[in-house]
């Protein structure tokens, strides 16, 4: 469990196929949070974690007990990305989305965006990695406070096309286009610059910083506080952000069909997954060859 909180208070969510993936805890009144329960493959997020993750958000959205819900990663960090490496397998998606060309990105879009879509807002506290299908998670978030020395990046740039555009929405057009044909990834500090972030803190305090900010949330009153969140989310809807990056999901299905993102199929394949990555980010210096 990262933190300074004791893993026996929390509990795991109650609902189908829920039990385990995620941990629940109310750490302060009016505060339900949301612990991505991973921590052995770095909160890389399966079909089954993604929605237990949507599920205890919406169940914690129509509890009136709750005023603001916060996500977090136990373990090293709050999640890798998604699941690459065969933890899928046997589970289907989390909701449906109609099928054909392009079906992932659009699925994996919706299911962030729906975020936006809840009535009390949520905080991600993000700590350690937070990378590809993770920064995606985050930024559906409606307010995000990270750990100083996490990394959030898309490295999956490497070999195939993002699902989510959110980076020049949330980074401006050039940080949006370093990170994008790089891969490179920033720490907390400049997320806050960059804009993706509302606060970085030593990752050791992170916990506590952001049980004060719902807490002021918490103070506000509740049919209020839905009203701003959607005011600031129908400006962003107006200058088009949702149908810009539902637009993208067609360029990551083009993606899928690139000899690059073959050779990486192959490469995975045929080498195992993590000789893939390793090979992908060696050039870089940096990710799985960091781990080293």
């Amino acid at each position: 469990m990262y933190g300074t909180d004791d893993p026996d208070q929390t509990t795991p969510a109650q609902g189908a196929d829920t039990t385990d993936w995620v941990l629940i805890d109310d750490p302060i009144p009016g505060v339900r949070r949301i612990t991505l329960n991973r921590p052995d493959k770095r909160n890389a997020l399966n079909h089954p974690l993604r929605g237990a993750v949507l599920r205890s958000l919406q169940e914690a959205d129509q509890d009136p007990e709750v005023r603001v819900m916060v996500i977090r990663g136990a373990g090293p960090s709050f999640s890798a990305g998604y699941d690459l490496g065969g933890g899928n397998e046997g589970h289907e998606y989390p909701h449906y989305t109609p099928g054909g060309e392009g079906q992932w990105p659009r699925h994996v879009t919706e299911s962030w965006m729906s975020i936006w879509d809840l009535a009390k807002p949520v905080i991600a506290q993000v700590h350690g990695y937070c990378l590809a299908g993770g920064s995606e998670l985050a930024t559906g978030c409606d307010l995000v406070y990270i750990a100083e020395d996490a990394q959030m990046g898309y490295p999956a740039v490497r070999f195939g096309v993002p699902d989510m555009h959110f980076h020049p929405w949330m980074l401006g057009m050039r940080r949006a286009m370093e990170m994008m044909i790089t891969g490179d990834s920033i720490s907390g500090v400049e997320a806050v610059a960059e804009g993706w972030a509302n606060r970085a803190f030593p990752a050791d305090q992170l916990d506590a910083e952001v049980l004060k900010v719902a807490e002021r949330i918490v103070e506000i009153p509740a049919d209020l506080v839905q009203l701003n969140k959607r005011v600031v989310h129908r400006q962003m809807d107006h200058m088009g952000m949702r149908s810009g990056i539902r637009a993208g999901t067609e360029l990551c299905a083009l993606g899928t069909h690139s000899p690059a993102m073959a050779e990486f199929i192959g490469k995975a394949r045929g080498e195992g997954l993590t000789n893939a990555l390793q090979d992908r980010d060696e050039p870089f210096g940096d990710y799985r060859v960091s781990d080293s």
